[in-house]
Parts: structure tokens; C-alpha cells; sequence
């Protein structure tokens, strides 16, 4: 009997050190900001300090593991300005236009004791657009386009991996700006293979809370936007999961059984917040991080959460944008946060739509984010 479970042990083992094995870093569709890039967003004024003025970037992207080491910021802010997986889910493509949009917005907020520009390292931003432009030049029907882009995100999950592995090993807080959802399953894999490498957690495996009128849980068919988290979760990197301000409406009943029958899996909807007020707003967000609390969370918020928000799946009913800042603030602060992931918003849709406040909108998240962190 000894001898077996020895030998189940060393398997165990030996599967975890597979799994967390380091190659070198491939990240081809990676651009690294330097100092020039990141001024040439920021509007300078007299007798003012912009974050744009003060954040840091990568010493040596050729050294990427000692810069971050080295680097005093404690958060690493990257973007992945794509929306490949959304098309791969049947959605309205845009999701890729919220990036500089937000950048524009943030690198222009004051610089002050509220928020300190330093605390910031932003390292640059993926850019997959060759990608999505080889796919729409060279596959024919539909069927053979949709096939292509949901290929195409095991590309993005690749890299996206890599380089939230590298951050969180190196003791650093992700900070991620989308892009699909389908970018939730690479950063929680690597994610939790960092915080594993740096000894963090015992297991390569962490809990996420998510404010999505959406589930993302659907059926394994082929990656996109809409099965991140069933991806992580059947992979054994995602442990816990709970989804704040689910819509009804919107969720499909095989997602709903998979949630019920899954003692890992919780959500509250949207309905049992504002309309059967069996809880408030807060009193949610209370629930997801004591059910998360045991190990390292993500914290995750879809845009089209918030009502009349500009994403693929935008809708009349949801949150306030106040109330969003509210999860993120109280997430943050009440929980051992992994990274954050904001995603599915867009400063234009392919359908027309604009929004002219989208990048505004994720950058009071990202500073209710840190600020929250600090206090």
C-alpha cells in the first residue's frame, strides 16, 4: 500500500512539474512600451504631474524576469487589444478598440496622494490583428471561418499564458485590459502556474469572481469568449468560481445544471439582487469573496455587466458604472487578488455602435483597483 501511494505521489508530481515547466518566453505578437511611447499619449501641463509622468517601464525586455524583479512597481499593466475570440463566439467584433482609448485616459490622470503613477509598471500590449487579418483574407464559408478564429485563440491563450506566468512568478499584479473574455482562461492558467513557481500556493490552481451578466461557463466546442472559465476549470486551474449579476435570460439551462451540480461553482443573478432583493449589491459581492477566500482570486468584470455599456453583448438592463467601481474597489480589498481582468469593452463596435467614454470608464476601474490595493 506504501509502495502504491509512493507511486501515485511521484505521478502527482511529476504531472504538476510538467504542467509548471518554464520554456523560454515566445512572444511574437508582444510590443514592449519604452519611456517615448508612453509620453506621446501624455498631455504635459505646468504645475501638474500626469500618471503618464510617472509610471514605469521594462528596463530590458531581452531580461524580462530580472526588470521585473528589479522594478518597485508592485502592478503590471498590459493590454490585449483583440477580439478574435468574440468573433469565435458568434459576437459583434470591436472589443479590440477599447486599448488605447483607455490609455489615452489613464496615462492623463493625476498623479497625487490619491494614486501615485509609480506603483505602475506598463509593459506594452499584444497585438494579434495579423491574425484576425490572415483568417478574413483566406477562409472561405462561415464554417471554415469560425473554425479558424476559435483555432486562433489557442495562439492567444499560448502567449497570454506565458507572459502572466513570467508576472505573477516575478511577485507582481497583473493588470489586463481586453479584448474577449476568452483571455480569462490564459490568465488564470498562468496565473495559477506563477503563483505556484514562486511558491505561493501549493497547487497550480486559483478561485475567480466575476461581474458578468454572462456565465462563460458554455460547453468545451472549440475556444472563445464564452467557455474561458469552463476551460480553466475542467483544466484544474480554476478551483472556485462565482458570478455576480448572472441575467437570466441569458443563461443557458446546461450552464445552470452545471452550476448547481457543482459545489465549486456559485452565482447570483441579477435578478435576486434588484429585482427579489434577497440580497443587496454589496451583500453579493460579500458572498464571492468569503466563497473565494481559501486561496488566490481573480477578480474579473465584463463591461456588458454595466447597463447600456458599449460591448458585444451590451444591453438596457445591468449595474451602474458606479456600482462596478464598487466591485472592484471591495473585491480588491477583501480578497488575495491574482490579477484583474477587464474585458469586452469597446470605443467602437463593428456594427456601428461608438462610445466615447468606454476608456474612461475602465480607467476609474483600474485606479479604484489600486487604490484599494493600498489601503
Amino acid at each position: 500500500m506504501a509502495a502504491g501511494w509512493r507511486l501515485f505521489d511521484f505521478w502527482r508530481v511529476l504531472v504538476i512539474f510538467i504542467q509548471t515547466k518554464r520554456l523560454p518566453l515566445s512572444l511574437p505578437h508582444f510590443k514592449f512600451y519604452n519611456k517615448q511611447d508612453v509620453l506621446s499619449l501624455t498631455r504635459i501641463r505646468r504645475f501638474e504631474t500626469k500618471i503618464g509622468e510617472r509610471v514605469q517601464v521594462i528596463a530590458d525586455t531581452q531580461q524580462l524576469d530580472q526588470s521585473l524583479k528589479s522594478c518597485s512597481a508592485p502592478f503590471v499593466l498590459l493590454g490585449i487589444p483583440e477580439d478574435i475570440g468574440v468573433l469565435a463566439n458568434l459576437g459583434v467584433g470591436g472589443t479590440d478598440t477599447a486599448w488605447v482609448p483607455f490609455l489615452q485616459a489613464f496615462l492623463n490622470t493625476q498623479s497625487n496622494d490619491f494614486f501615485e503613477g509609480s506603483s505602475i509598471l506598463l509593459l506594452g500590449h499584444f497585438d494579434f490583428s495579423p491574425i484576425k487579418h490572415l483568417i478574413e483574407q483566406h477562409a472561405g464559408g462561415f464554417d471554415e471561418r469560425l473554425e479558424a478564429y476559435r483555432h486562433a485563440v489557442n495562439q492567444i491563450d499560448d502567449e497570454v499564458e506565458q507572459l502572466i506566468h513570467t508576472i505573477t512568478q516575478n511577485g507582481k499584479t497583473p493588470i489586463v485590459i481586453g479584448g474577449g473574455h476568452n483571455n480569462a482562461y490564459p490568465c488564470i492558467k498562468g496565473a495559477a502556474k506563477g503563483l505556484y513557481k514562486s511558491g505561493a500556493i501549493p497547487i497550480a490552481q486559483i478561485n475567480a469572481i466575476n461581474l458578468d451578466a454572462h456565465a462563460d461557463f458554455r460547453p468545451m466546442e472549440g475556444r472563445h469568449s464564452g467557455n474561458g472559465f469552463s476551460y480553466a476549470e475542467a483544466d484544474g486551474y480554476l478551483e472556485k468560481y462565482c458570478v455576480i449579476g448572472l441575467h437570466e435570460n441569458y443563461l443557458p439551462q446546461n450552464v445552470w445544471m452545471d452550476i448547481v451540480n457543482n459545489p465549486f461553482l456559485d452565482c447570483i443573478t441579477y435578478e435576486d439582487i434588484f429585482l427579489h432583493e434577497k440580497r443587496t449589491f454589496l451583500q453579493a459581492i460579500g458572498h464571492a469573496t468569503g466563497f473565494t477566500e481559501d486561496t488566490y482570486c481573480a477578480i474579473e468584470l465584463d463591461m456588458d455587466a454595466i447597463a447600456n455599456s458599449n460591448s458585444s453583448a451590451a444591453s438596457p438592463v445591468g449595474i451602474t458604472l458606479t456600482q462596478a467601481r464598487q466591485y472592484i474597489s471591495f473585491t480588491a480589498a477583501d480578497s488575495k487578488v491574482a490579477y484583474l481582468h477587464i474585458c469586452e469593452g469597446a470605443s467602437q463596435l463593428a456594427d456601428g455602435r461608438t462610445c466615447h467614454y468606454t476608456g474612461k470608464s475602465i480607467s476609474y476601474l483600474v485606479t479604484d483597483f489600486v487604490k484599494a490595493m493600498f489601503s
